[in-house]
């Protein structure tokens, strides 16, 4: 399957074939890696990573994958672009893709992102943005297809705020590859009405389901893999935290939660979680809120259900997977 050149902004764009085809590649990729067998067939070549909101495991992975395919990365951060501020998008993605063979960008709107992708000849991934994480999705499935060996038919629970990047790609990504969505939330945190629209499109060529429901018993029933976020996004004031807290709190998993779920279910999370007070941020919402653990307790981050650092793992090799197919390795 040839992907060379293609931009990586959101899954809505790809077949499940192709899908798959990148959840193959990361699988592979990551076995030679195990094995200390080299793949760096992209040297001489060298990528720009521009992240206007900061990250661990985003930028680690675009990094580590980078350097395992022979590139050289230049890393921007928030303080290290002009772009937006002296420099247009329009002119930023030409003067980049003249210096460098792909272009990654984290930050806010997804028109950021598109309009890179429309001005630069060379291929531009997301590494999330307000409306999507594609590169966290693949991470995601490929966690589920090696706990469970197949996507088909899993049925996968979001608890908590649906309305933004993480809820959005899961409803897509699960829609695309026949699995069973639930957004497990309060009705003003569903996703919007459009997308649930389309993704019901995906879900009758793929055979999926997509649930959204109020009830946390009811959705998390015979839950193959549950899923959450924290409450509130970064670049969001941190005057919502009260009222997610109070909207919210009724929707963390607990271990009454996994147990309403099948005996084999997992517990996913993208991170950072605050599920502690070891934490500044968590210190503070302890401060202000008296709250111990917030999106998820404990108990279930540190339980042997929980695959949230397999998951983290696997965003390195699902993202060397991406460059590779899109530069041609």
């Amino acid at each position: 399957m040839d992907l060379k050149g293609r931009d990586f902004l959101t899954l809505k764009d790809f077949t499940p074939e192709e899908i798959s085809y990148l959840l193959d590649l990361s699988a592979e990729l990551k076995d030679k890696k195990k094995k200390g067998i080299p793949v760096d067939t992209l040297r001489g070549k060298n990528v720009a990573l521009i992240f206007e909101k900061t990250s661990t495991r985003t930028r680690c992975s675009f990094e580590v994958a980078a350097h395992d395919l022979g590139m050289g990365t230049t890393y921007l951060d928030p303080t290290g672009s002009q772009i937006g501020k002296k420099e247009s998008i329009k002119d930023t993605a030409r003067v980049l893709a003249g210096m460098y063979e792909g272009i990654e960008y984290r930050g806010f709107g997804q028109e950021i992102v598109e309009e890179l992708a429309k001005y630069s000849k060379v291929p531009v991934w997301n590494g999330l943005t307000n409306e999507y994480h594609p590169t966290q999705m693949l991470a995601d499935m490929l966690t589920i297809q090696e706990e469970f060996g197949h996507l088909k038919g899993i049925k996968l629970v979001y608890m908590g705020d649906a309305r933004y990047n993480m809820g959005n790609s899961l409803m897509i990504a699960s829609a695309k590859m026949g699995m069973d969505f639930v957004a497990c939330a309060p009705k003003k945190y569903f996703p919007n009405a459009e997308l649930v629209a389309q993704c019901e499109e995906y879900a009758k060529e793929s055979g999926a389901t997509i649930t959204l429901t109020e009830d946390v018993k009811e959705g998390t029933k015979d839950a193959d893999v549950i899923y959450t976020d924290v409450w509130v996004s970064m670049g969001e004031p941190d005057s919502v935290w009260e009222e997610r807290i109070h909207d919210l709190t009724p929707y963390r998993v607990t271990k009454e939660a996994m147990a309403n779920a099948k005996d084999t279910a997992v517990f996913l999370h993208c991170l950072p979680s605050f599920h502690d007070l070891k934490t500044k941020i968590g210190k503070e919402i302890h401060d202000r809120y008296g709250l111990d653990e917030m999106e998820v307790t404990d108990e279930v981050f540190e339980s042997a259900q929980s695959r949230v650092f397999e998951e983290a793992e696997n965003r390195m090799h699902t993202i060397k997977a991406v460059m590779a197919a899109t530069l041609g390795a």
